[in-house]
């Protein structure tokens, strides 16, 4: 949807210094309606039409005129029939004319912007016409048209555009953070994990494990078990941080450097105990 003013139109039409511009004759307008009679009225390019028309939801604006060059019927370069509202909203329609100077448009509710159907005063009907060349174009008003709606159809929706300008503020609310389990659940699983340990301790003698070597390893590698053990015991403590109040930000530094503990210090504790495993030591 367009909306030109009619200044602009009127610039675009031609110059301005002519000394015979553009005029009309025999302006008609006509109301055909399929639930009244038709009505006619009369316009010139001094004369307004006498009565404003009315446009019902099922009826028919026609415009005719004929276009004249000074005193010579002629087809102008741009002919409009421009309909405004008292906001001074304005929507045109071209005429079509033909080489002899005769024009004529049509207009139904349906070819009108929401904004003019809703205008609660008749609409101003304003011919503009005007050519290339030195002849001066005309803007002459010409009749009232009233536009009625269908009582008995649904309004015309119109929603007004967006506007740049300061808006309301917003206020912002964030999801909650996330929340521990409930500590029934985390009681139960402590107490399996918790009644593993003395099922690990049997299967370790059941192997064949050796506490009288403790001190044997402790002699050869102090530093490495000792180290390897606490890595274990500080992994899990991390562990413990992160679900009770550390985020992943702060247990994945520490996670790194107690796992790089564990697997130099295991590297040398575990060597150690193969060493020993190899000499036939139990």
């Amino acid at each position: 949807m367009r909306f030109l003013t009619a200044s602009t139109l009127l610039a675009l039409a031609g110059a301005v210094h002519a000394a015979s511009p553009w005029t009309f004759s025999d302006g008609i307008v006509t109301v055909v309606s399929k639930a009244a009679d038709n009505v006619v009225e009369k316009f010139s390019d001094t004369d307004r039409a006498k009565k404003t028309v009315t446009l019902g939801h099922q009826d028919t604006l026609k415009v005719s005129l004929t276009a004249q060059e000074g005193s010579k019927a002629r087809r102008p370069h741009q002919a409009f029939l421009v309909l405004k509202e008292a906001s001074g909203l304005e929507a045109p329609f071209p005429l079509t004319v033909k080489p002899s100077g005769k024009g004529s448009v049509q207009i139904t509710q349906k070819d009108l912007p929401v904004q003019l159907l809703l205008s609660q005063s008749p609409l101003e009907a304003t011919l503009i016409i005007g050519s290339q060349g030195s002849t001066k174009g005309t803007v002459t008003p010409v009749f009232n048209v009233a536009v009625t709606l269908d009582v008995n159809g649904p309004a015309p929706a119109y929603e007004k555009p967006l506007r740049y300008g300061p808006l309301a503020e917003i206020h912002h609310i964030f999801r909650a953070g996330p929340k521990n389990p409930p500590k029934i659940v985390s009681l139960v699983f402590s107490l399996a994990v918790l009644a593993t340990v003395p099922a690990l301790l049997v299967g370790w003698l059941v192997l064949g494990a050796n506490v009288s070597h403790i001190s044997k390893a402790l002699g050869s590698a102090p530093i490495s078990h000792a180290v390897f053990f606490g890595s274990i015991v500080a992994m899990e403590g991390v562990f413990f941080l992160y679900y009770s109040s550390w985020n992943l930000f702060q247990a994945l530094p520490a996670m790194g450097v107690v796992g790089a503990a564990a697997f130099l210090s295991g590297t040398k504790a575990l060597g150690e105990v193969q060493r020993r495993r190899g000499a036939g030591e139990r």
